[in-house]
């Protein structure tokens, strides 16, 4: 089964992976254009958005739409039609897009449209509404000139779920929970790691600056694998998976999702950045935050932040070791930095 580092190409697996603290500076000086992304594979992500933000007039928002088109055309474990199934065995997919004047669109449960990030552009644009669902959001993509697509896994997923519907004992027919043991109720659920070891909720969410030095993000999933049909985590959720402050910064987040809901997680982070603390300082305020609710429990679970001030400052934390986040300022030269954790190995 392909990971997320399936697509990259043999030089991107070459890119330089530093620690956050040598990147740092202490100098206020604006950092434009700059955008940043959620792990390694948010290295090509990162180029088609400073593709954009390079041209003149690059607009922030424009480079965050690209970045995730580009990697919702992609297959793999966790975002795009090409992702992890629901445990019913259809790729359901959520998205949300926010630009420097809190203009904010997102959808969620959405099936057979290949780009949910330009649909939940388009319910920002056109519509009164930030948030569409199900076969509404569905119906409004069709309407406005979105193609479905068949509904086929793709070849790395339908191993991936059938070898999940061995090991789990799920037969996805009508009324199963009714059938499950009691003790498990409406189980079983999605596992915490998938089959590689990774943690099972690798989200592509993206922050950029331009050079008017105008703030946008981006977040989009193909959600848990496996998960409860008709599940959505943090990622189509604004002050969730993504909140942008133009006069502070922008913030995204990746991994459990229910976890960043339970604290406005974006929100969060960008709040604490308005008080004065740097994008690391708030990211690791915000995880320490959500791990004191239940300690022993957070070290089960991945939830990683990474924020981008109006200086084009940026910083990462996570719960447990693992995650990284990606940084890119001129075509060609992204970066892969390990982002410092409450946890440790």
């Amino acid at each position: 089964m392909n990971n997320r580092r399936s697509f990259l190409s043999k030089a991107l697996l070459a890119v330089p992976v530093l620690s956050s603290y040598r990147l740092f500076g202490q100098k206020k000086q604006v950092r434009k254009p700059i955008v940043v992304s959620t792990w390694d594979s948010g290295i090509p992500v990162n180029e088609a958005a400073i593709r954009v933000l390079k041209k003149k007039d690059g607009r922030a928002l424009d480079a965050v739409e690209q970045g995730a088109r580009y990697i919702e055309d992609q297959v793999n474990c966790c975002v795009g039609l090409g992702g992890n199934p629901d445990r019913d065995g259809y790729v359901t997919l959520d998205a949300c897009i926010m630009d420097e004047k809190m203009n904010c669109g997102g959808v969620a449960f959405l099936e057979d449209i290949r780009h949910p990030i330009s649909v939940a552009r388009k319910i920002m644009e056109d519509t009164p509404h930030v948030l569409l669902v199900g076969e509404g959001a569905r119906d409004f993509a069709l309407k406005n000139g979105f193609k479905a697509e068949p509904k086929e896994l793709s070849e790395d997923a339908e191993k991936a779920y059938q070898k999940w519907l061995k090991t789990s004992e799920y037969k996805p027919v009508k009324n199963i929970e009714l059938e499950q043991n009691k003790a498990l109720k409406n189980g079983p659920f999605a596992p915490n790691r998938l089959e590689d070891g990774n943690f099972n909720h690798d989200t592509m969410g993206l922050v950029a600056l331009d050079q008017a030095g105008n703030l946008s993000g981006a977040c989009t999933t193909s959600g848990m694998g496996f998960k409860m049909r008709g599940r959505v985590g943090d990622s189509p959720i604004i002050g969730a998976g993504l909140y942008v402050d133009n006069e502070v910064g922008a913030v995204t987040s990746s991994g459990q999702g229910e976890e960043v809901i339970r604290i406005a997680g974006s929100h969060l982070v960008v709040e604490f950045m308005r008080q004065g603390k740097s994008p690391e300082e708030a990211c690791r305020l915000a995880v320490e935050r959500l791990v004191k609710i239940n300690p022993a429990k957070a070290r089960d679970f991945q939830v990683g932040f990474i924020a981008l001030n109006k200086n084009g400052e940026y910083g990462s934390y996570a719960v447990n070791p693992g995650f990284v986040f990606s940084v890119t300022t001129e075509p060609g030269n992204g970066q892969v930095i390990k982002t410092k954790s409450y946890f440790k190995d």
